[in-house]
């Protein structure tokens, strides 16, 4: 069982990380938005653009989405480790039920499980 002061030290941590991403979460959704045309590119006409600036456009699009799926999931598994902490089982692993080392949940704070039972269901 985790000392009171070492749980808050995670909580602060996992709330720290939602909001900086909260923060990139914004930034890549005004992204994804932006309207693509003359008044996109910063000049004074609407005229429409060369396809291949549209296409360029189009990728750089999907990545930001995917950058924002990405972020959107990872907010996700904050919010289950916040719960976690709130329900005692904070730092145990999810499959195995043994500690999840601290050196793991210093790099991950979200980490729901111990590094032999995430390798196996990678595998």
């Amino acid at each position: 069982m985790m000392a009171q002061s070492e749980l808050q030290h995670y909580r602060q941590q996992l709330l720290n990380l939602a909001n900086r991403l909260d923060g990139d979460r914004s930034q890549l959704k005004d992204e994804a938005l932006q309207p693509v045309g003359g008044e996109a590119t910063g000049g004074l006409s609407n005229y429409p653009v060369h396809q291949a600036d549209v296409g360029g456009r189009n990728f750089d699009e999907e990545v930001t989405l995917g950058l924002l799926h990405n972020e959107e999931h990872l907010l996700e598994e904050i919010n289950a480790a916040l719960s976690r902490i709130d329900q005692g089982t904070f730092g145990v692993c999810a499959d195995c039920r043994r500690p999840v080392r601290k050196e793991r949940l210093h790099a991950l704070p979200y980490a729901r499980f111990c590094v032999s039972c995430s390798r196996a269901r990678e595998e």
